[in-house]
């Protein structure tokens, strides 16, 4: 489903994040005028290196990063400027909820699994204690756990099963946004295709917009309708997950597919064939100013000592690069097969 054909949850229109100067130390810019949408029933694939704001946008949807610019809406309500009781009482209603990478630094070890799932409705106030517990037993299952692991506490769980109680106890309060950071790294290949699985059909369940972050393409290539590219704290490129993979507009996002096992082999550019053969030019290393992947990129040249704005592309696509339309036909040539390897 395409936001243009969903309702649109969340709504984060050129937002920037930044640090103020400490110390001496200059400020630091962590997110540069990001704009991305999510909309109902619809996952939204965040993907990027460390250190590309992923995680820094997630945490701004939900008021825990300092916002120096833009404007972010959930469900209709802005949220960007709340302070104090404001974020508190948008907290307390549990239209949002955020499940982090490790759920067993994020779950209370001395709480049963009940009691932490049913935590939420106790903080937004819904029903009595056995509602509760009721709603408790209903998440539980609606992620694959029995009932009977109510009683355990999180170290007696494996960690497939913490993070699916983290997703019972994200999901118990029928939220319309779940915000979902690296929410599968930490689990062996069985225990992440279960939880992406949960993703893929919880989303239709509640009617709810999933945002799952990660550095992993293959982890969101089977779920995400729409993938959106991060790097360095800006948008280099959003769209259709299937356009995305088997067509990339920008050189960083050909390198993320290039060793993404879940993109087809006549799909893949070798990375050799993208990557600079010469040193970068000076200016693109300069840390102010220009495009943020200049120095990486084998495609420079002095039209990208400004920074390139996001443009948008038939067929819902939006890229940020000034050789989107011709980085294709100026490839490296590919290297000669090596000789030999008859019997």
């Amino acid at each position: 489903m395409s936001t243009a054909e969903a309702a649109a949850l969340l709504e984060v229109e050129g937002l920037s994040v930044g640090y103020g100067r400490r110390g001496g130390r200059p400020g630091q810019q962590i997110l540069d005028g990001v704009s991305l949408r999510a909309g109902a029933g619809e996952i939204l694939g965040v993907i990027g290196e460390t250190g590309s704001g992923k995680t820094t946008l997630a945490r701004a949807v939900v008021g825990l990063a300092p916002v120096t610019g833009g404007r972010v809406t959930v469900d209709g309500a802005e949220v960007t400027g709340l302070r104090g009781r404001a974020l508190r009482e948008f907290r307390r209603t549990g239209r949002v909820q955020y499940l982090f990478q490790d759920p067993l630094r994020s779950l209370d070890p001395d709480l049963t699994v009940g009691a932490l799932v049913a935590e939420p409705l106790a903080v937004t106030g819904t029903g009595s204690r056995e509602q509760r517990a009721e709603r408790a037993a209903e998440a539980l299952h609606r992620v694959g756990l029995d009932a009977g692991l109510a009683g355990r506490l999180p170290g007696q769980l494996s960690g497939g099963q913490r993070q699916r109680v983290a997703l019972a106890r994200a999901v118990v309060t029928r939220p319309r946004l779940l915000l979902a950071d690296e929410p599968v790294s930490a689990l062996d290949a069985s225990n992440r295709n279960h939880v992406l699985r949960l993703f893929d059909r919880l989303r239709t369940e509640l009617d709810v917009a999933v945002v799952v972050i990660s550095h992993d393409l293959s982890s969101l290539a089977g779920i995400a309708d729409r993938i959106a590219v991060l790097y360095r704290g800006r948008l280099v490129e959003q769209g259709p997950t299937a356009e995305v993979l088997t067509h990339p507009l920008h050189p960083y996002t050909a390198l993320l597919t290039a060793s993404a096992p879940s993109v087809q082999r006549e799909h893949r550019i070798p990375p050799g064939r993208l990557r600079r053969p010469e040193a970068a030019p000076e200016w693109a290393a300069e840390e102010a100013g220009g495009c943020g992947f200049a120095a990486r990129c084998a495609f420079a040249d002095e039209a990208c000592r400004a920074a390139p704005a996001v443009q948008d592309r038939p067929g819902a696509r939006e890229v940020a690069c000034h050789h989107a339309d011709t980085w294709r036909g100026r490839l490296r040539p590919p290297e000669p097969a090596a000789a030999g390897g008859g019997r």
